[in-house]
């Protein structure tokens, strides 16, 4: 199973996108969305599961603030904000306490990420809206195979297509 994995697009659909998610069995978007258009541009491609974030104004989005869910045999939550200045958050610690999941995106820092805390992978797509700061652009795809979990990032240009 291949998910495309995407956060902080900010209201910003790149075309991009289409090209690198192509194929994929779904999509996740891990916040600050920034409008129900990039949502429903993704749904063009594959079912989408998405959480609110802090620009999105969390419920006030129409998008729960979390979310668990299951594909390819593993259990995926979804949390916006995780870390904030280089650190787990208390809030994101108890959210993995309490869930343990196979795996967890996130999005909120901007920074791509993917490392492993205990049995879970945590993955961090980067920002896939416009640049901010000195950090790339960026999307990812999970593969889930054999029970295995792989990680990728894709760097997009510094501007949209």
């Amino acid at each position: 199973m291949r998910i495309g994995v995407i956060s902080d697009t900010h209201g910003l659909f790149d075309r991009a996108i289409l090209r690198h998610f192509e194929g994929v069995d779904h999509i996740i978007h891990a916040g600050d969305i920034g409008g129900q258009s990039v949502i429903e541009q993704l749904k063009q491609i594959a079912p989408v599961t998405a959480v609110s974030g802090n620009v999105d104004g969390y419920e006030a989005s129409g998008f729960q603030p979390e979310a668990v869910i299951e594909l390819g045999g593993r259990r995926i939550a979804v949390r916006h904000i995780l870390y904030e200045g280089g650190r787990l958050t208390s809030e994101g610690r108890a959210f993995l306490e309490r869930e343990r999941t196979h795996v967890c995106i996130f999005g909120h820092t901007h920074q791509p990420k993917a490392e492993w805390r205990g049995e879970t992978l945590l993955f961090n797509p980067g920002s896939a809206g416009p640049k901010r700061f000195t950090l790339p652009r960026g999307l990812g795809i999970l593969v889930i195979e054999n029970g295995a979990n792989t990680p990728t990032h894709i760097e997009l240009g510094a501007r949209p297509e």
